[in-house]
C-alpha cells in the first residue's frame, strides 16, 4: 500500500478514534507511528467495560463528529492497515489550520496515548 492523500465524499465518526470514509472504516493515528504509538478513546456501546467508559465514548464520538464537519480537512493514509480482522487503514486527519484531529482529542482529554500491549482504563 502507498501512503498518500485520501479523498472522501462522506466522512463520519464511528467512535472516538474510528472514522468512516465513503463506507470504509479507518483508524486515527493521532500523528503516531503505526504499531508503535497512536491514540485511544473509550469503547462505545457493548464494548465498554463500564457505564463511565460508555458515557466518555459518546462524548469523544460527538467531539470527533463536530471536528469532521470543518471545511478543508485532509485525510492522509499512512500506508498500512491495523492488525485487526477489519484491516482498517491507519490515517491522520488534518484540519485546515494544520492541526491533526487525534492530537486535538488528546489535548482536550477525550483520547489517551496508545501503545502496544497497553490497555487504557477508562473506568477508574
Amino acid at each position: 500500500m502507498i501512503a498518500g492523500l485520501i479523498l472522501c465524499a462522506s466522512l463520519t465518526a464511528v467512535d472516538g478514534d474510528t472514522v468512516k470514509c465513503d463506507g470504509q472504516n479507518m483508524r486515527l493515528l493521532g500523528e503516531g507511528v503505526p504499531f508503535v504509538s497512536g491514540i485511544d478513546t473509550p469503547e462505545i456501546g457493548s464494548h465498554a467495560r463500564c457505564l463511565k467508559e460508555r458515557k466518555l465514548a459518546l462524548i469523544a464520538k460527538g467531539r470527533l463528529e463536530e471536528l469532521l464537519t470543518e471545511k478543508g480537512l485532509r485525510v492522509v493514509f499512512s500506508g498500512v492497515a491495523d492488525k485487526t480482522q477489519a484491516h482498517r487503514p491507519l490515517v491522520n486527519i488534518y484540519r485546515a489550520n494544520g492541526k491533526e484531529i487525534g492530537r486535538t482529542l488528546l489535548e482536550e482529554g477525550l483520547a489517551r496515548d496508545w501503545r502496544p500491549r497497553h490497555k487504557n482504563d477508562w473506568c477508574s
